[in-house]
């Protein structure tokens, strides 16, 4: 069974950064790939990022040029470094891993709120 505990949500004026956290434990994290969602109220959940297992990344059209993902096998972690926040960035933020065999596993999500 994996766990996936994220951190480093919270309240940032618009313009500002914040860096997410996701702490992997359970299995080694090299396994999985890893993605970060956001799901802001009333709307369904979207895939913000995602880093392969052999450290491939891709972002989403809404915030490439802003977000960073990026993974430390050695630490169990995945980050999310977010610049140049928006409003429109208020979300709650779930970390994601998913296995090649078809498993995947949920956090349980840190809030972000960007606003002046």
């Amino acid at each position: 069974q994996v766990q996936l505990v994220e951190s480093g949500g919270g309240l940032v004026q618009p313009g500002g950064s914040l860096r997410l956290s996701c702490a992997h434990s359970g299995r080694p994290m090299l396994m999985y790939a890893m993605e970060w969602y956001r799901q802001a109220p009333g709307q369904e959940r979207e895939l913000v990022a995602s880093i392969a297992r052999d450290q491939t990344t891709n972002v989403a059209d809404s915030v490439k040029g802003r977000y960073t993902i990026s993974r430390d096998n050695a630490k169990s972690t995945v980050y999310l470094q977010m610049n140049s926040l928006k409003p429109e960035d208020t979300a709650v933020y779930y970390c994601h891993a998913r296995s090649p065999y078809g498993y995947e596993y949920w956090g349980q999500g840190t809030q972000v709120t960007v606003s002046s």
